[in-house]
């Protein structure tokens, strides 16, 4: 039996569950005699063993499952025939005060809200658009042959020069010892010899390729370091340490020539440089297409938080807190990271936990009422897409179809990209030229 629905707040909600002790106890009763059928016990051959040693061994175990059945199932068909939509779990406890021979719950839950989503022809949404030139794609050409960089002795004759006056400068590698002290005294990591590093990368500290520009091998150089107050190494941070370096080694950097080898290494057959820019610009269309679309959506998703209106259940929140934390713990993990003991404050998730669950509420009313839903045809060309840039795009789309999980992953994509087609075709839209670099530096996401 269960009492009618109270009203605690805006979503909270209450029901009273009750019923007699006789039908937990009858229950039980039956569920004992089928655990005897199958009990063994020291000096009992199995089923033959008293059921006051089987109500003794399995009792607590049968009562808990029984009463958890019953409460559910009684819950459950309480909201049911109260037509709720339950957000959540509902919170069930035994009451302290019953009827002689009756147990009590009160369960409290959380409902789902109404959405009202705004007048969407009154939004204003500013959309980017960036173009791919051949600007990008010679960036793009200086970063793949950097990537192809082979280093030649500074001063030495080849075959591609002598990389000039043997004088250490940005770009060149240089291998040094060093050694530092603070005080007089050596310290922890403040030493080593053969230590190659490429000036001008800013992996070491300013003052480090500061003292090592103008070298040439065999020079020595003694200078003071002061390591910044944020440095990774506790113990000399904020400290000042006196330096030695020597030059051990020095060489300068070779970059492969544009031409028919280098577009081989790009996996141009021919070595035709023409389809190598073609190819390039192709991938850096199909990159800068993602990220327009991220952005894009961004700038929807913010729309539709703005200019909708609900209150959010709570209990949503704490459980995509709990899943957020438990994904960065995850990914830390994954990373080398010792993290079993690291405690993960809620609140450092609760607000990306809430814009989360708000704009799941918005995209599932705004789906259901305008039937947005993904289809079959869609989510086939998602994956196509995807597959583009793999050699076989069959096991792409094999590798989809067989887990429901992954294509459930497609679906999602896809409605949400539905749902910014349909506010971007009300709303009053603008683009904005962006950048490439700014485009490329950003990392939006919904």
């Amino acid at each position: 039996m269960a009492t009618a629905v109270e009203t605690l707040g805006k979503l909270e909600r209450r029901i009273t569950i009750s019923f007699p002790l006789t039908e937990v106890r009858a229950e039980v009763e039956k569920r004992l005699k089928v655990q005897a059928k199958t009990a063994k016990a020291p000096g009992f051959r199995p089923g033959k063993v008293p059921m006051k040693m089987v109500a003794a061994q399995f009792g607590y175990q049968i009562e808990t499952e029984v009463l958890n059945d019953k409460v559910g199932r009684a819950f459950n068909d309480a909201a049911n025939e109260a037509q709720l939509r339950v957000a959540g779990y509902p919170n069930i406890q035994p009451k302290e005060e019953s009827p002689a021979g009756v147990l009590s719950f009160d369960a409290t839950f959380e409902v789902y809200p109404e959405v009202q989503v705004g007048d969407l022809t009154t939004v204003e949404i500013e959309t980017v658009k960036a173009d791919v030139t051949d600007v990008e794609i010679d960036k793009t050409i200086d970063i793949l042959r950097k990537q192809r960089v082979h280093f030649h002795t500074k001063g030495e004759a080849g075959e591609h020069g002598d990389g000039g006056e043997p004088v250490a400068a940005n770009g060149d590698r240089a291998t040094v010892d060093f050694v530092g002290s603070i005080d007089g005294v050596e310290f922890p990591g403040g030493k080593a010899e053969d230590y190659p590093f490429v000036l001008g990368e800013g992996r070491m500290l300013p003052e480090f390729e500061a003292a090592t520009i103008g070298l040439k091998v065999g020079e020595a150089k003694t200078f003071p370091l002061a390591f910044p107050e944020d440095y990774h190494g506790k113990d000399v941070a904020g400290k000042t340490a006196s330096f030695t370096i020597t030059l051990k080694k020095l060489e300068w950097a070779h970059l492969p020539e544009v031409d028919g080898e280098f577009a081989k290494s790009l996996g141009v057959a021919d070595g035709d440089i023409a389809k190598m820019r073609e190819d390039i610009k192709v991938n850096l269309e199909r990159e800068v297409a993602g990220r327009v679309k991220a952005r894009n959506k961004e700038a929807v998703m913010d729309a539709l938080v703005k200019t909708a209106t609900l209150d959010v259940p709570q209990s949503l929140i704490a459980q995509d807190t709990e899943r957020l934390a438990e994904i960065t713990r995850q990914d830390m993990a994954q990373r080398g990271m010792n993290v079993k003991d690291v405690p993960f404050p809620p609140e450092l998730f609760a607000d990306k936990a809430e814009r989360r669950v708000r704009l799941g509420l918005i995209l599932s009313q705004l789906v259901g009422e305008n039937n947005l839903q993904a289809q079959p045809e869609q989510v086939k060309a998602q994956i196509e897409d995807f597959a583009q840039s793999y050699e076989d795009p069959r096991e792409v789309l094999k590798y989809y179809y067989s887990d429901r999980r992954r294509l459930a992953e497609v679906e999602a994509l896809v409605l949400e990209e539905n749902v910014v087609n349909y506010v971007l075709g009300l709303s009053k839209t603008s683009a904005k030229g962006i950048a490439f670099d700014e485009l490329m530096g950003s990392n939006a996401q919904a």
